[in-house]
């Protein structure tokens, strides 16, 4: 219903207040449903970084994993999906440390690629090297880069 105002002016109406007195009502459902967190830390823990290259033979993955073993990591190739995840586990916190500043972010985490090729599934090799995981996936052989001749005819 529309609000009016009398006085010594004529009726004046509001055809926006309804409107947007809606508009909140929804946005408040909105954000009641997908409860954005408040900062990052409330979703984020530890997002290895990656670099994917290919070359003309393989496809290459490095990922920073500092504080890890090759036993806290597990890889796994499915259906051209690679997927990496482990845990990077927090150190026993001293009683008696009072904390000025903690940067560092321990927790499980998950990183899917997706392979835009098809590779030899039997001959992917990782290694595990000063914090750095390397995964090379060979390519299968109907993906590699093949140049031939073809004879032009008169």
């Amino acid at each position: 219903m529309l609000e009016r105002w009398r006085g010594n002016k004529p009726a004046v109406t509001n055809p926006f207040k309804e409107l947007l007195a809606f508009q909140e009502e929804i946005n408040k459902l909105f954000d009641d449903f997908f409860k954005v967190p408040k900062t990052l830390d409330d979703v984020v823990k530890f997002i290895p970084d990656i670099d994917i290259a290919e070359t003309k033979d393989a496809f290459i993955i490095k990922a920073d994993l500092p504080g890890l073993s090759e036993k806290d990591i597990e890889v796994s190739l499915t259906n051209n999906i690679l997927t990496i995840k482990g845990e990077r586990k927090e150190e026993k916190e001293e009683k008696d440390k009072n904390y000025y500043r903690k940067e560092r972010v321990f927790g499980s985490f998950l990183r899917e690629i997706q392979i835009p090729k098809k590779v030899q599934s039997d001959k992917v090799k990782a290694k595990f090297k000063n914090g750095v995981l390397e995964i090379e996936l060979p390519k299968a052989e109907e993906e590699k880069e093949k140049t031939v001749k073809i004879e032009v005819e008169k």
